[in-house]
């Protein structure tokens, strides 16, 4: 199955959650570096055309598009949506999300919330998602990260499109682990969205 090019970097449409503005606060990140949008391209492997849109509050950017902004930022993906920087963490530390908990990210493939989000500097990222996605079309292109990503499904069922791989259906309690440089689709099947828990490592 063909993708659309990379380059457009799975921007998606609308919200962020927890009211953080993040045209603003990319905009605001990218001139307290005194960067252009060529060399926030360079950093973040982001096309300056879609960090404009993105900071014009054009497109929405997945969360494979806003890690690849905040390493490119050297930030914290949590950090990066938070609406200032968050104190350094101490040894020790750990963090616990309630069922209710966590910080929300909706994008149109699937309503996300960042778990134990309070922690930064973390080596993975955890996240719930409830797929919402059904055809390829949902999506504005398919996503591309430099992380490896595992996934469970918790619930319904999942269909993970690749590149370079044959669509690969996932139940409730399978588990897949693959490198996501490969550009990939999630999609529910099925009369209910599927919910999944995954961590994307860096």
């Amino acid at each position: 199955m063909n993708s659309r090019s990379v380059d457009t970097l799975d921007a998606e449409l609308p919200d962020i959650g927890a009211g953080i503005d993040i045209g603003a606060r990319l905009s605001q990140l990218r001139q307290e570096r005194a960067w252009t949008l060529q060399q926030a391209s360079r950093q973040t492997g982001v096309s300056a055309s879609a960090l404009s849109k993105i900071e014009r509050n054009e497109l929405s950017p997945t969360i494979a598009t806003l890690q690849r902004v905040a390493r490119g930022y050297e930030m914290d993906l949590v950090d990066l949506l938070a609406d200032r920087e968050a104190p350094r963490s101490l040894a020790g530390r750990r963090s616990v999300t309630r069922a209710s908990g966590g910080r929300a990210y909706q994008s149109n493939s699937c309503a996300n919330t960042l778990l134990c989000a309070d922690l930064i500097d973390k080596k993975m990222t955890p996240i719930r998602s409830r797929v919402t996605a059904r055809k390829p079309s949902d999506y504005d292109s398919w996503p591309v990260s430099d992380a490896e990503i595992f996934l469970t499904v918790v619930g319904g069922t999942v269909v993970v499109h690749s590149q370079i791989y044959e669509p690969l259906t996932l139940q409730a309690g399978d588990c897949l682990y693959y490198d996501a440089s490969t550009p990939h689709i999630w999609l529910s099947e099925g009369p209910e969205d599927a919910e999944v828990i995954w961590v994307l490592a860096s």
